[in-house]
């Protein structure tokens, strides 16, 4: 009998460890598989949240087949004490295992709220964003003028003390180094002072991901660097034959293209134009070269260019703000007038080759201009370009 109750129980373990290691097997192929999820969710893991509040959230918004699965899977992988928080960006049919690597990962928070800083050549400009996952596009919720708008919207306020809320500071192509000091010095949230302005041209305009607390210093140093990586990459590979001697004259020809066109499909046309001239040893007559010869690069030129800027008057001369003036000096100015973008830069270094000695905007709404290989074929480019103008300011009459 003994024997026979012995024989029993052995079948008995057997078939529960046979039973046992399907269980696991089969709860760790739920794991690992696609999830229920039809819609990408924004996942909020709050400060002090525990894996069993984050599976039930999760089970709640329909990302999870079961939420046990889910604890036990962290648990096994030893994750159930790693939890961080943020927000999190949880993509449709997403697996246990990926949400569990999502929401222990670390980093920044991939979707949520956002305060984004814009320094424009203009003005400055701050939005207040929030992630829609099922688009992955950021829905603008408010914006203003940090320099006009006294006191500041209530959401800004409210999004200020979310520890969830991202930051990004935007630097446009075209504004100069001493823009983007004053507009980092101008941002409540960084701290520190910048160490003088950086030499012109050498930001890299960017989004850049910041904290509250972060230095300004520090900031402009990363911009600096990933400007300087960029220019040795497209000084690397360029064309042969260029009339330019140095990454310097490169990143100062980049400067006039960018502060010449906003259209990337424009820009090599726009460089071959220069080229054109400087091999021909014309004047290159580009009028920001004017503006940043009068304002340095400091603050905002608000007035029409004058006939005697163009010409250089006698104080300018005394000044030295003719050196940048490209319809007195031949060939390219002394230095960078703006920061370019890479697309600016590649375009310096990789010019159309064409015939072009000319362009005039065509003031068509399209922001295009219109080029030209002669001065009569320029001429009539101009002469379309202002009559443009005068039927938008008439109304189209």
């Amino acid at each position: 009998m003994w024997r026979h109750l012995a024989s029993n129980t052995l079948t008995l373990l057997v078939v529960v460890l046979f039973l046992a290691g399907g269980g696991i097997g089969w709860a760790m192929r739920e794991y690992r598989a696609p999830g229920p999820l039809e819609q990408a969710i924004c996942l909020r893991v709050a400060p002090g949240a525990t894996m069993r509040s984050v599976a039930d959230d999760l089970a709640g918004q329909g990302a999870l087949r079961s939420g046990a699965i889910f604890r036990i899977g962290t648990s096994y992988a030893g994750l159930d004490q790693s939890l961080k928080a943020g927000s999190f960006l949880v993509s449709a049919a997403a697996s246990m295992q990926g949400i569990a690597d999502i929401v222990t990962r670390g980093g920044a928070s991939t979707c949520g709220a956002q305060i984004q800083f814009t320094i424009g050549v203009t003005r400055n400009i701050v939005q207040l964003r929030e992630l829609d996952p099922a688009t992955t596009q950021f829905v603008e919720l408010a914006r203003f003028d940090p320099a006009a708008e006294t006191p500041v919207p209530a959401e800004y306020v409210r999004l200020r003390g979310d520890a969830d809320t991202q930051y990004t500071v935007v630097v446009v192509p075209g504004v100069t180094a001493w823009q983007v000091v004053n507009g980092l010095q101008g941002i409540e949230f960084l701290d520190g002072d910048a160490d003088g302005i950086p030499p012109e041209g050498m930001l890299a305009p960017d989004s850049y991901q910041v904290s509250p607390g972060d230095e300004i210093a520090p900031l402009l140093a990363r911009m600096q660097s990933a400007q300087e990586r960029i220019l040795t990459e497209e000084w690397t590979n360029r064309d042969s034959g260029l009339p330019i001697a140095s990454m310097e004259d490169a990143l100062t020809l980049a400067s006039i293209i960018e502060k010449e066109t906003g259209l990337p499909e424009e820009r090599p046309l726009v460089s071959s134009v220069l080229v054109n001239r400087i091999r021909t040893g014309w004047q290159l007559q580009f009028d920001p070269t004017i503006i940043y010869g009068i304002t340095r690069g400091v603050g905002v030129f608000d007035r029409p260019i004058r006939q005697s800027d163009i010409a250089g008057t006698t104080e300018q001369r005394e000044h030295g703000s003719v050196d940048y003036n490209t319809y007195v000096i031949r060939g390219l100015p002394p230095g960078p007038i703006a920061l370019p973008a890479r697309s600016a830069i590649h375009a310096a270094l990789h010019p159309a080759q064409t015939d072009f000695m000319f362009f005039v905007a065509t003031n068509d709404g399209s922001g295009g201009h219109a080029f030209a290989v002669t001065q009569a074929e320029h001429n009539r480019n101009v002469a379309a370009a202002r009559a443009a103008a005068a039927a938008a300011e008439g109304g189209g009459e």
